[in-house]
């Protein structure tokens, strides 16, 4: 027996040697290398430069007499519309990796990758970078080309901005196959398709943007969703910000619509509410589902107007829009009916007029107060502008979509007429 024991510590000690001077594998192949922004760089990155043109706007949001149009992925254009027919471009406020923005009164919040900036915007001549949280947000990857493998990511680089597909020497693992790495961790952003906005309250404390929401605003509270995370931050002051949880609420959260302390989050799969009776600590009251599709959503007493879009990325063959009414505290749900659509995306909704952006069908506009007749209620309708968001305000609409920003005057109703126009221009 104890000859058995000594036997098999001498095999164990053979194969330990053998495996220590086993020589590391590698394997050259074409991929998709990776293309870092250092985090040195990304956090010294934010700063208001000369007034640029919009090549590729992503979501809008309003505060006081401003309109900010987010550029995507690399910062926001800011605009005075003060003279709604006449807009001046006031400048670019650089921030690497932006996507969403909120403002509580001077200080813009912004995602930047993996870390949330604030930003001091009380006077555009002198922005300043007044707090951060570093690596808060889940670690994005751009959308890469498929016919090529990842080349391995190494996090400490800093973040992807971009992908360079060439001939890489990689070491692989000793297996009986060839194993590149695991990305399954990461969340993917498409530069070309990124679009949200913020919900929020109007007045001078908060902003307004579009029904696209993943950043809203709320008492002392900024709420922010990725796909599959709800964030909940406390705002103690312009440069101190406490991340309090990070709440795992499902797969392919999109939205974000906080109205009458209750937060509703639009999903691919249909809507979740949440109560903020205790705003530190949503609590989740009810959920909604229906088919699978792109879902923004807004409020309007007890009734929610969702746009459903089917496509590439929301998945899904239908395009309408739902009426649901809502009772029991917002913890019932009933299906009034649903309106078929072109392609619809964001909406927005001022006492009864209802806007939608229907896709290549363009902007509608109805007359919401019967939720049963409400698309033998339209009162105008601007085809051919293919929009993804609106924000009505004041009896002004702001519109954003992929040809540009666009300002309609709706203080008429029965003369509803578009009034400015500031171009997307495409670089060659």
């Amino acid at each position: 027996m104890i000859q058995t024991k000594k036997t098999y510590f001498i095999l164990m000690f053979l194969m330990a040697i053998a495996s220590s001077c086993t020589d590391k594998v590698y394997e050259t192949f074409m991929a998709n290398s990776p293309v870092y922004l250092s985090y040195t760089d990304l956090r010294s990155a934010v700063k208001m430069t000369a007034a640029r043109e919009l090549n590729n706007p992503g979501k809008i949001y309003f505060k006081d007499q401003y309109i900010f149009i987010n550029e995507k992925m690399l910062g926001v254009h800011v605009y005075d519309v003060s003279n709604p027919a006449n807009p001046q471009n006031k400048g670019f406020i650089e921030i690497p990796g932006n996507v969403d923005i909120a403002i509580k009164d001077n200080i813009l919040y912004a995602d930047s990758y993996v870390d949330l900036v604030s930003i001091d915007v009380s006077s555009f001549s002198a922005i300043k970078e007044v707090g951060r949280l570093q690596k808060i947000f889940a670690y994005t990857l751009p959308i890469y080309d498929t016919k090529y493998p990842l080349a391995k990511v190494d996090q400490e680089n800093g973040v992807v901005t971009a992908w360079d597909v060439k001939s890489v020497r990689q070491e692989i693992e000793q297996r009986y196959y060839p194993v590149y790495y695991d990305n399954s961790k990461y969340l993917y952003y498409d530069a070309a398709a990124v679009s949200a906005g913020v919900g929020g309250t109007s007045g001078t404390a908060y902003g307004v943007a579009g029904s696209m929401a993943r950043f809203a605003l709320y008492k002392n509270m900024l709420y922010t969703v990725d796909p599959y995370n709800l964030y909940t931050l406390k705002l103690n002051s312009a440069s101190d910000v406490t991340l309090l949880n990070t709440t795992m609420l499902g797969w392919n959260v999109e939205t974000i619509f906080i109205t009458d302390n209750h937060m509703f989050l639009g999903t691919q799969n249909g809507m979740i509410v949440q109560s903020l009776e205790v705003p530190e600590n949503p609590s989740q009251i009810a959920s909604y589902s229906h088919i699978t599709a792109c879902d923004p959503v807004v409020i309007k007493g007890d009734l929610a107007f969702v746009t459903l879009k089917g496509g590439t990325t929301c998945r899904g063959t239908v395009n309408q829009l739902d009426v649901i009414r809502m009772s029991n505290g917002y913890s019932k749900f009933e299906l009034l009916k649903s309106y078929p659509m072109f392609g619809p995306q964001g909406l927005g909704i001022d006492d009864d007029l209802l806007f939608v952006c229907d896709g290549d069908a363009g902007l509608k506009i109805y007359n919401s107060s019967d939720p049963l007749a409400i698309t033998s209620n339209m009162i105008a309708s601007f085809p051919l502008i293919n929009a993804y968001d609106v924000i009505p305000m004041n009896n002004y609409l702001f519109m954003i979509g992929d040809k540009g920003f666009m300002l309609y005057d709706y203080s008429n109703v029965q003369n509803i007429k578009q009034i400015g126009f500031i171009p997307v221009v495409k670089k060659s």
